[in-house]
């Protein structure tokens, strides 16, 4: 599996891309990846500089994952989707899928989580493309646990652990494999929080696909 991602910090801190390698080697999995990444860049910043889409005109992805600027879909959502177009027209031609990355609300600001949610959703549904709702299960997680705790110190990064529920959640999303017992050791994330974490990931997916 070749995935390339495009997106910002939200995808780079903790190099997600290689969490989720870990995981889908623990499940028998090669996983390639390439990151195209800019500080607070949004898609359509991505589509301007033009690098993203020389990378996926290459055809050399299965797989291309869209992260869009914070909360960006939360004030612009018609931008977004637009943005979302451009790239899936891109990546259709290339021969390869596209995902989108639903990000989560900030720590301070939990209610903006339904127009994220909202927001990825409709343009899955629009594009076909494969959702991958992180978002939506960091807001589940932080429903039931107080540890460990998602967000960074700036209430809007990823902690290492939050970065570990979303490659738990992408594997299961983007690569039809289950987390649980995936038993790679991660420097700096204790055995037993990783354990709850795939776990944790796992139940809330299979209830938000049975709710659909």
């Amino acid at each position: 599996m070749r995935i390339l991602f495009v997106g910002n910090s939200f995808t780079a801190r903790n190099n997600l891309p290689g969490l989720l390698k870990g995981l889908a080697g623990a499940r028998g999995i090669d996983l390639e990846h390439k990151l195209i990444s800019a500080g607070g860049a949004s898609l359509r910043q991505h589509l301007n500089a033009g690098k993203a889409l020389e990378a996926i005109a290459t055809g050399d992805f299965d797989t291309v994952v869209l992260q869009e600027q914070s909360t960006l879909p939360i004030k612009s959502p018609a931008r977004f989707r637009d943005s979302a177009r451009d790239f899936h027209a891109a990546i259709s031609a290339a021969g390869a899928r596209t995902a989108l990355y639903q990000t989560w609300a900030r720590r301070n600001a939990p209610e903006t989580q339904q127009a994220l949610t909202d927001a990825y959703a409709a343009s899955a549904v629009e594009l076909g493309a494969t959702l991958v709702p992180v978002g939506m299960v960091w807001e589940r997680f932080l429903a039931q646990y107080d540890e460990p705790v998602l967000h960074d110190a700036d209430n809007s990064h990823p902690a290492l652990a939050g970065s570990y529920l979303a490659a738990c959640v992408f594997l299961i999303a983007l690569l039809n494999e289950d987390p649980v017992g995936t038993d790679v050791p991660v420097k700096g994330l204790p055995a037993d929080t990783a354990a709850l974490l795939r776990q944790s990931a796992w139940n809330i997916c299979e209830q938000l696909a049975s709710a659909e």
